[in-house]
């Protein structure tokens, strides 16, 4: 009777708590009104820190020290930040038109003046981009980064709101499935779906203040890029986190855990492997060594 009345007990407590672990919107546990982005790299750090500062004009901050060596260099763009991060490895991975591999694909960048950011990649030694026709009715070019990674630059002339903001662009397998993630998993804001002539698909964007996930698919069964570049989340919960992950059965990449001193982290897999990590900032204790 006592193993029984135990037995109830464990079903009673632990079904609502995995119940409410897989509805929270981990979107709502953000700290921050936008998302950081990351790409990892293999050339000169100084010619990528020309490019993101210089060319497409991020304010750089003091870069990061990283656990295991080396340092992370970090520009904002809003609230959020652009992170890269020299990786020998990165030399490796795949590269090639946005629909011809799957991953975490463009970074979009949004410019008031077509002339002034065009001056600015000629002053740089870089080819003046060529802007055309773009969704919304904008013009927008796309470039590559000194990595050989995708950049697309819209000129949005009056939309100040759009100037600190970020798009990132997903080539994806299964449109659904990447769906379902960014809306019901994530929890981000779907928006309506956008024709884009440059990419000649239509984008799905989901957002989260100045940050918008775009997913766009050309098809299945092509090569994918999973390591070069992924999407950090920083909330106040990671614990909320990782239980609806295990609720969910998406994938976990790296398991709760901290990550330096002051991080707690877990990485996650959406449906393409693209990496989607979740950080959630520790408190130190107030010291009592001295009053």
């Amino acid at each position: 009777m006592k193993a029984i009345l135990h037995a109830c007990l464990i079903v009673a407590v632990t079904a609502p708590v995995a119940a409410q672990s897989s509805s929270v919107s981990l979107a709502s546990l953000s700290t921050q009104t936008s998302m950081n982005v990351f790409r990892r790299f293999a050339v000169e750090p100084a010619k990528m820190a020309s490019f993101y500062s210089e060319v497409l004009g991020l304010k750089q901050l003091p870069s990061l020290n990283m656990p295991g060596g080396g340092q992370m260099m970090l520009f904002q763009i809003g609230s959020g930040q652009v992170k890269l991060q020299y990786t020998a490895a990165a030399g490796e991975y795949k590269t090639g038109a946005v629909r011809e591999v799957t991953g975490l694909r463009v970074f979009t960048f949004f410019y008031p003046d077509e002339a002034a950011v065009t001056a600015r990649f000629v002053q740089h030694g870089y080819p003046a981009p060529m802007f055309g026709p773009a969704r919304g009715g904008k013009r927008a070019a796309m470039v590559l980064d000194p990595a050989n990674q995708w950049v697309e630059l819209v000129v949005a002339p009056g939309a100040q709101e759009l100037y600190d903001s970020i798009d990132l662009g997903l080539t994806v397998s299964d449109l659904e499935k990447s769906r379902a993630f960014y809306r019901e998993f994530v929890g981000l804001d779907e928006l309506p779906p956008v024709d884009d002539p440059v990419l000649g698909t239509t984008r799905y964007p989901f957002r989260h203040g100045t940050t918008t996930v775009t997913v766009f698919s050309f098809g299945k069964g092509l090569p994918a890029n999973t390591r070069s570049a992924g999407i950090q989340y920083v909330v106040s919960d990671v614990e909320a986190v990782d239980a609806k992950a295990k609720a969910q059965d998406v994938k976990i990449d790296t398991p709760l855990g901290n990550f330096s001193a002051g991080l707690r982290t877990i990485w996650l897999s959406d449906p393409d492997g693209i990496t989607n990590y979740f950080a959630q900032i520790l408190r130190r204790a107030p010291s009592t060594a001295s009053r």
